[in-house]
C-alpha cells in the first residue's frame, strides 16, 4: 500500500473484514431477481461503510448502503477488485461525487465477469479438475482434496489480492494530486461504460413479445415483427424507461407493489394471448 495509506481511514483490518464477508457469504447468496447480487456486495461492504460514516448523519448513512443495494451482477472472485475500488472511491469522494461509486461498480462488473468466468471456470477450475481426476483415475483419493487445494487456494488468493491492491491502486491513482480531473474523467468514463453495460442487460434480461397479430383483408401483419423492423427490443426499452420513471417518483416502500403489478399484468397479457 502506498506512503499516503498511513493517513488514510480505511485500514488493512477493514479491507480484511471486506474480503471475508466476500469469501464467507459471497455475492450470490442472497442472490435475487431485483438486485441480483447487490445485498451480497452491501454485506461485504459495511465494515468499509461503518469507518468512513460512523461520525456521519443518519441520512448519509443510509444513502451510502441504498448506493450498494443498487443492481450489481458480476463474477464472484473478480467482486474483490470491484469492492477494493470502490473503498477508495468511497473514502476520497465528496458526497456531490458519489455517484462516481456507482457508475464504476457498473462500468466494471460486466466486463470483470467475463474476466473472471474465462479464468476461473473454464481454464483454472479445468485445470485444477483435471490434475485432481489424474490422480482420481487410480484411485488416489488425494485427487479429489488436490482439486479442491489448487482452485481454492487461487480463487482466495485473487479475491484478496483484488480487495488490497483494488484499494491501494485506487488510492494512488486517485491521491495523485488532480483528484478533481481524476474523479471527473472517472465519472464520465464510468458513466459511459455503464450505459452501455446496463443497455446490454436490458437487451437480454427484459423479455417481451407480441403474440397479437392484425388481420387486414387477407394479409396477417405479425405486430411484433413490425416492431423489429423498426427498432429491435423496442418493446424491453420502453418498458424499462417507464419502470424507471416510476422509481425516481414512488417512494421505495411501493416498489413491491410495482413488482407484483408487473406480474399480475403480465400474466393477465399471456392468458389474453397479446403477449407470448
Amino acid at each position: 500500500m502506498s506512503s499516503e495509506a498511513s493517513t488514510n481511514k480505511i485500514t488493512k483490518k477493514d479491507l480484511d473484514k471486506v474480503y471475508w464477508r466476500l469469501q464467507i457469504f459471497g455475492t450470490g447468496i442472497t442472490y435475487n431477481s431485483t438486485t441480483s447480487q447487490a445485498i451480497g456486495f452491501a454485506t461485504a461492504m459495511t465494515p468499509v461503510l461503518k469507518k468512513l460514516y460512523d461520525d456521519q448523519p443518519k441520512e448519509l448513512r443510509v444513502k451510502a448502503m441504498e448506493r450498494h443495494l443498487e443492481y450489481f451482477l458480476s463474477q464472484s472472485t473478480a467482486t474483490g477488485i470491484i469492492l477494493g475500488i470502490s473503498s477508495a472511491l468511497e473514502e476520497t469522494s465528496s458526497e456531490e461525487e458519489k455517484e462516481a461509486v456507482v457508475a464504476v461498480k457498473t462500468g466494471m462488473m460486466g466486463p470483470l465477469a467475463g474476466i473472471g468466468d474465462s479464468v476461473f471456470k473454464l481454464t483454472i477450475q479445468a485445470i485444477a479438475g483435471s490434475i485432481g481426476a489424474a490422480y482420481a483415475i487410480n484411485g488416489q483419493f488425494i485427487g479429489v482434496i488436490l482439486m479442491f487445494v489448487i482452485y481454492n487456494g487461487i480463487n482466495m488468493g485473487i479475491k484478496y489480492l483484488g480487495v488490497q491492491k483494488g484499494y491501494s491502486k485506487g488510492m494512488e491513482y486517485i491521491s495523485s494530486g488532480q483528484q478533481a480531473r481524476v474523479m471527473k474523467n472517472i465519472i464520465n468514463f464510468a458513466t459511459m461504460v455503464g450505459v452501455i453495460v446496463m443497455g446490454a442487460l436490458i437487451s437480454n434480461s427484459v423479455k417481451f413479445k407480441l403474440g397479437y397479430e392484425l388481420i387486414v383483408g387477407e394479409t396477417v401483419v405479425n405486430l411484433q415483427q413490425l416492431a423489429d423492423g423498426v427498432l429491435p427490443k423496442l418493446f424491453p426499452l420502453l418498458i424499462t424507461v417507464l419502470l424507471y420513471q416510476l422509481n425516481k417518483k414512488l417512494p421505495r416502500k411501493y416498489l413491491v407493489f410495482v413488482i407484483l403489478g408487473i406480474l399480475v399484468v403480465g400474466t393477465l397479457l399471456a392468458l389474453g394471448g397479446i403477449i407470448v
